[in-house]
């Protein structure tokens, strides 16, 4: 191994160093987190205890019933009554404490440690008007709302269930949440009532704010995987949908939006809560903090929304929720006009246009008549491997013609000493082009499939069809397929490679080198570029990783890939006869060098300058 080659391999270890120094949270930061953690609980408690004591200020200006009345209401304050709205795909919890959802559960989906999938609890999660009454502040969080009727009965899920509570502040006053859930569906709609809250202020004319905060737990095996996928998304009135970015450094991000909004949605790597209103937001000052490596949930998504309001005898505001899966064809589907598909994360440009189009509609397509999602990744990638035939063939034979010409640019490097590098580059290049070979022949077809390969760098992630959907020994294709894992924590290698070695992404790496060699086999020669050979054996085990982590699926996809684009070369190999194109190549070394347009433009540009320039000496 040459000098150049020892560098690069110390400067990529280096890389690998710092990448770790980096990443390691320091005791500092781990303890600032809990110090943060502990103030905003300690905060929430004392706004609780003043809100309920606001709250009987209140309830005795306002409320002139009995003393019995009274005393009902402050007892049922001390122990809420939670109300469960369930069909087939969803069960809502709604709690007479402020009136709101109190947890959310996913009935068809468990958790990598086979719980329900919970997307947010009673402690991780808020649902509140803050308004005036009487001049006095309160929210409606720490108001009793009391259901019109029992919780439906569980054979009820086959029809649609509505509920209201209602706060009741006097005789035909009162504010009710009615909440309205179909058989078959995720979304909730939700409609607040104001009936006679003329003495209800607010802090801004013509809105009133509404907070809306959830903890996301983690749901899924790979928490720094998971993690890159949960972000806060919003679209903004006839705008595209944005999003923050889930892969900051930032342990808090934060957007202030003084624009009406559509929807604001608090995602993970696979499922969503959304809120949605038919009359957009105002505006919304929306936050997400990251929590600590200790702490089971990933992030904190907090919003301040700006609902309009026009006080007044009666004034209603409707919205809905959606708490389901990300799954892009039902997003599609139901929510297309909302375009609720962004977030199943897709990428952008043409990435996103080849996973819309092709990608999801042909893994549906398969889906249709294979269930088991191993062979449908080993046959979508049979087809589009047979798609990029054509590109991978002229790729093969611009490196089958450098291998037959290796011979005659080693005898260029002997004649010409090593010192003089440009003068052996012009050399080489001027044998190519006598013979119509280009050097960047095999690298253009490879560049023209990287948008596929970056599609499903994309797609397989984030594709909820493959979450829990076991092959082989992958128990979970939407994450790393571990056979050894440890608990200690190794420098450089717990932050980028993990605690974990996935067999896959082994046999990825493998793979790659070998499918590497094959194609560089004879392609150039080694003194040509020192060290460029070991260089880009080294790229597959930095990938190795980059990809540990990742889903196993992909890591598959790739490994097929590879094992297929060596069986075509294999293929290739058979059919091509080195000496008959030797031959033609040489062929072309007598017939005079075809220049192209640009060419012939150019020497005939310079010619009738050098014309201009005799005639003036003359």
């Amino acid at each position: 191994m040459d000098r150049n080659s020892i560098i690069g391999i110390v400067l990529i270890a280096g890389i690998f160093v710092v990448w770790g120094i980096v990443n390691k949270p320091s005791e500092e930061e781990i303890a600032r987190q809990k110090r943060y953690n502990d103030s905003i609980a300690l905060v929430q408690q004392i706004e609780l205890a003043k809100a309920q004591t606001e709250l009987q200020a209140i309830q005795s200006e306002t409320n002139q019933k009995s003393a019995d009345t009274a005393s009902t209401t402050a007892a049922d304050s001390i122990k809420y009554r939670t109300i469960t709205l369930e069909n087939d795909l969803i069960r809502l919890c709604l709690s007479e404490q402020g009136g709101r959802p109190c947890s959310v559960e996913l009935k068809k989906y468990h958790t990598y440690d086979s719980l329900p999938v919970t997307l947010f609890d009673s402690d991780s999660s808020a649902f509140e008007l803050t308004f005036y009454v009487n001049n006095r502040p309160t929210n409606s969080g720490s108001l009793y709302f009391k259901a019109n009727t029992d919780a439906p009965t569980v054979a009820a899920e086959q029809s649609e269930q509505k509920i209201a509570l209602r706060y009741t502040a006097g005789p035909d006053k009162y504010i009710e949440y009615q909440y309205t859930l179909a058989p078959g569906k995720y979304q909730v709609d939700l409609n607040i009532v104001f009936q006679g809250m003329e003495d209800l202020t607010t802090q801004r004319t013509g809105v009133i704010d509404l907070n809306w905060m959830i903890s996301s737990p983690q749901q899924e095996k790979g928490r720094t995987n998971e993690m890159q996928y949960t972000s806060l998304y919003y679209k903004p009135f006839e705008d595209d949908v944005d999003f923050m970015k889930a892969r900051s450094k930032k342990e808090v991000q934060s957007e202030n939006l003084q624009t009406r909004v559509e929807w604001i949605a608090y995602k993970d790597q696979f499922f969503s809560s959304v809120l949605m209103s038919k009359t957009p937001f105002l505006d919304a000052n929306m936050e997400m903090l990251s929590k600590s490596e200790s702490s089971k949930y990933l992030k904190q998504f907090k919003s301040v929304i700006g609902l309009p309001y026009q006080a007044g005898a009666h004034h209603e505001i409707p919205m809905s929720f959606f708490f389901g899966p990300n799954q892009y064809k039902l997003l599609k589907k139901e929510y297309g006009d909302k375009q609720l598909e962004d977030l199943v994360t897709v990428g952008r440009n043409i990435i996103k246009w080849i996973n819309q189009v092709v990608v999801i509609n042909l893994f549906a397509f398969l889906s249709k008549f294979i269930s088991n999602y191993g062979i449908i990744i080993l046959i979508m990638t049979i087809i589009i491997k047979l798609f990029l035939l054509p590109l991978t063939f002229k790729s093969y034979m611009s490196t089958a013609k450098m291998k037959v010409l290796k011979p005659q640019i080693d005898e260029i490097n002997k004649k010409i000493p090593q010192e003089k590098a440009m003068e052996r580059q012009q050399a080489t290049m001027a044998l190519y082009k006598k013979v119509g070979v280009s050097p960047l022949g095999g690298c253009l077809p490879m560049l023209l499939q990287m948008p596929i390969l970056f599609a499903l760098f994309r797609f397989f992630p984030t594709s909820i069809e493959l979450r829990q959907q076991s092959f082989l020994w992958a128990t979970d294709l939407s994450t790393y397929d571990a056979i050894l894992e440890w608990n200690a924590y190794i420098p450089l290698i717990s932050n980028t490679f993990g605690n974990h070695i996935s067999l896959f992404t082994l046999l990825m790496t493998v793979s790659t080198i070998i499918s590497m060699k094959f194609t560089n086999q004879g392609n150039m020669s080694n003194q040509q570029m020192p060290g460029m050979q070991t260089m880009m054996y080294i790229m597959p085990v930095m990938f190795m990783f980059m990809l540990n982590k990742f889903s196993s699926g992909l890591t598959y996809y790739y490994f097929l890939a590879n094992m297929i684009t060596i069986g075509q070369n294999l293929l290739f190999n058979q059919f091509i006869d080195e000496e008959a194109l030797l031959k033609k190549l040489e062929t072309r070394k007598s017939k005079p060098v075809k220049k192209s347009k640009f060419q012939q433009r150019l020497e005939l540009i310079a010619k009738q300058q050098g014309q201009v320039s005799g005639k003036k000496k003359k």
